[in-house]
């Protein structure tokens, strides 16, 4: 089969190389998967990089998130088991973690469904415990994670302004459904945000980003707002002085979503099926931006990478159902 592999971490474009390999054997309690489709994560730039919490031996295969086929036919979302990632024509996979695709999405939507939307559901409703006509602030909105985040705000009844960097993304996170769109380019976020809502501020922010987003996350959050703090796409990690927390009464909170697999993974099943509830009313759809092949996978990662991407990029393989649901 032909698999994408990392020999020697560094930049996608160079570090990635399509080789003719062996299929992966499952191991005990895994199964063996034919790969359908698979979403292109910031993690597997940070993979290939070398930068990621988890250092697969090399070389090793990125892509953490699938719509594969079971032996017995069936269609599922999967997370691949490293060093055998989805940039791949099969991969394996833990036979306990497997979940349904739901039947209303496309194998290139499916593929783009699990890590961005159960990330974006913990943060907003487990952490933030957001509430019906808050004003959620998602910044990277136009980005794979920020889109869903957006989406699942507006499934809970927030009020949503999303910060993007440039105009094509504007476009794109109105037609989110955002209610304001901030280009961060262009506007002052602080002063934007407090102006539309009338000096009450953010009561929860959705940061993917880090750096400059933080900053000024904290300084327009709502009094007893919470600032879910995701990840750090500007590679730049915030020290947030935690006397200004005390003194406007705001909570910074963490999410590793990836956690709650190893300490609670009932919650991961549950929130599939919430997730699924909410594909079936309409209330989410994953944005696909772009379906690409094979051979165009480093480019992709690349791309992701460097921040150039909205919504999500997904790899296509022949025999799937990207256009049909």
């Amino acid at each position: 089969m032909q698999a994408w592999r990392v020999h020697t971490p560094g930049e996608p474009r160079e570090a990635l190389r399509l080789e003719e390999v062996s299929e992966p054997r499952p191991g005990e309690g895994e199964v063996r998967l034919r790969v359908l489709a698979t979403a292109v994560n910031f993690p597997d730039a940070l993979l290939v990089r070398g930068q990621y919490q988890i250092r697969p031996p090399l070389p090793f295969t990125p892509g953490v998130e699938i719509c594969g086929l079971t032996d017995e036919g069936q269609r599922v979302i999967a997370t691949p088991s490293l060093p055998h990632g989805g940039f791949a024509e099969y991969v394996v996979a833990p036979e306990r973690a497997l979940l349904p695709a739901p039947e209303g999405l496309s194998d290139t939507e499916a593929a783009a469904l699990h890590i961005g939307y159960q990330t974006g559901w913990f943060g907003l409703h487990r952490r933030a415990r957001i509430q019906p006509g808050e004003i959620l602030l998602v910044h990277a909105a136009a980005g794979g994670v920020g889109s869903a985040a957006v989406q699942l705000g507006k499934a809970a009844g927030a009020t949503v302004i999303g910060v993007v960097g440039g105009k094509a993304k504007v476009r794109t996170a109105e037609e989110l459904g955002c209610d304001l769109v901030i280009d961060r380019r262009a506007e002052d976020i602080v002063a934007r945000v407090k102006e539309y809502t009338e000096g009450h501020g953010a009561d929860v922010v959705y940061d993917p980003v880090g750096g400059d987003a933080y900053t000024a996350s904290a300084k327009c959050v709502a009094f007893e707002g919470r600032i879910v703090v995701v990840g750090f796409a500007s590679g730049t990690v915030p020290a947030p002085a935690l006397n200004h927390a005390l003194i406007k009464n705001y909570s910074v909170l963490g999410l590793h979503w990836g956690l709650y697999a190893a300490k609670d993974p009932i919650s991961i099943a549950a929130c599939h099926t919430e997730l699924t509830r909410l594909v079936a009313s309409g209330a989410i759809t994953p944005l696909v931006s772009e379906t690409i092949g094979l051979p165009d996978v480093a480019d992709a990662v690349q791309r992701v990478a460097d921040g150039t991407t909205t919504g999500r990029v997904v790899l296509a393989l022949p025999g799937d159902g990207s256009t049909a649901r």
